[in-house]
């Protein structure tokens, strides 16, 4: 593999994204970064000018597979991709949920992730090797009550990668995702919000229920889940592949 990792985050400019990118940065990697939002992609690239990066919406083909393009050229090639873009999704029973409010939600997090690993699945077959880490969840685990298309989405993550492993294991390129339990930042913050304006419960009561869902009894870290990815993506994670990579403190309820 090439000796300075070429490593593209999707997602990049807040949260685990940006985590992650800076870690990789921080071991010596050439790193782009893809976002959305372009005042925190503005943000996050003045913070950070070792990193590069574009606005994209990975649920839009042609924006896409133009990032890769973009990514490619300003790398010099690619050997790892972190499939990380994803969005909460409506918080409302199913019988309540809007058929475009489920296709915005499976539009990002699946459509986006497909996009994204179709692009990255090219150009490292025909390299020769590589890594993809697709971002699952707990939710694609248990299932999540009040959140079905986001579980519905980050469960079919799961099959994705899993095949995506069986078809480029042969050309040298692993796959796996990552199943992060409640990751603690702004966007867990916006959740519980949610969840506590449709049960009736204060924020507190929610968050409390979401840390003694494990067994740890905590939340995790956006750095919990960038020191996974680093790993899995080493070559300390060498021979793993296929894998679903669950950091989450131990779920014991939810």
């Amino acid at each position: 593999m090439h000796q300075t990792m070429r490593v593209l985050v999707t997602a990049g400019a807040s949260g685990i994204g940006l985590t992650t990118a800076k870690a990789f940065a921080a071991s010596g990697a050439r790193v782009f970064i893809c976002d959305v939002d372009a005042n925190a992609l503005s943000t996050a690239l003045d913070a950070h000018p070792q990193l590069a990066g574009t606005l994209c919406n990975v649920s839009n083909e042609q924006q896409v597979i133009a990032m890769f393009e973009q990514a490619h050229r300003t790398l010099g090639g690619l050997d790892i991709l972190v499939n990380n873009a994803g969005v909460s999704g409506p918080t409302a029973l199913l019988e309540d949920i809007h058929l475009q409010d489920w296709r915005d939600c499976m539009a990002v997090n699946l459509d986006g992730a497909f996009l994204c690993a179709r692009e990255a699945a090219r150009l490292l077959r025909k390299q020769g090797s590589g890594s993809i880490v697709n971002m699952s969840s707990t939710g694609g685990l248990y299932g999540f009550p009040r959140r079905a298309p986001y579980a519905a989405a980050k469960w079919a993550i799961r099959g994705l990668t899993k095949t995506m492993a069986q078809e480029l294991g042969p050309a040298g390129v692993r796959v796996n995702c990552i199943c992060p339990g409640s990751v603690e930042g702004e966007r867990m913050d916006r959740v519980i919000a949610a969840e506590a304006l449709k049960t009736g419960q204060t924020e507190a009561q929610v968050r409390t229920v979401y840390t003694d869902a494990s067994s740890l009894r905590s939340f995790i870290s956006a750095a919990d889940i960038a020191n996974t990815i680093l790993f899995i993506t080493s070559p300390q994670g060498a021979r793993i592949s296929g894998q679903e990579i669950v950091v989450d403190g131990h779920t014991e309820t939810l």
